[in-house]
């Protein structure tokens, strides 16, 4: 089963000190494992933060934090990891059959808008759509530039 992660910087994640464990461990259980953050040198990152109301360089400065602490993962080659250049209308994090989906409206940081849980079901379809999106900005990133 797979882990996907698309956002441009996903900060909350850092706040787990075991969050690294889990994902090796996963890796070593045979999960495959993508990580997907934003260019922390494009102008899609910078605007978002100042859309956001926080400044146009601190967004990047939390992706290349989130790039920092991700970084481990990708010399170890437990996880693949890019860095992309779309604006966002939502960040994925699916687990498995799971996925939380952090809806983003303007003017408010990630943190203060709306998250909804998905599960996959046999009966519907907006799942999927989510995944079909996350593969969209995969397909289009590119390895960091560490």
């Amino acid at each position: 089963m797979p882990t996907r992660l698309a956002g441009y910087a996903g900060m909350f994640l850092l706040d787990n000190p075991g969050l690294l464990k889990t994902l090796r461990r996963k890796a070593d259980e045979g999960v495959k494992i993508r990580i997907a953050l934003g260019d922390p040198a494009s102008r899609e990152v910078a605007r978002r933060g100042e859309e956001e109301g926080i400044g146009k360089g601190t967004l990047p400065a939390k992706v290349r934090n989130a790039l920092a602490f991700f970084k481990p993962l990708a010399d170890g080659s437990v996880a693949e990891i890019r860095c992309h250049k779309t604006t966002l209308y939502n960040s994925i994090y699916r687990f498995d059959d799971e996925m939380l989906v952090n809806t983003h409206v303007h003017g408010f940081v990630a943190a203060h808008a709306p998250v909804l849980h998905l599960r996959r079901l046999s009966g519907g379809d907006l799942f999927e759509t989510y995944a079909e999106s996350f593969q969209g900005i995969w397909d289009a990133a590119k390895p960091p530039k560490w």
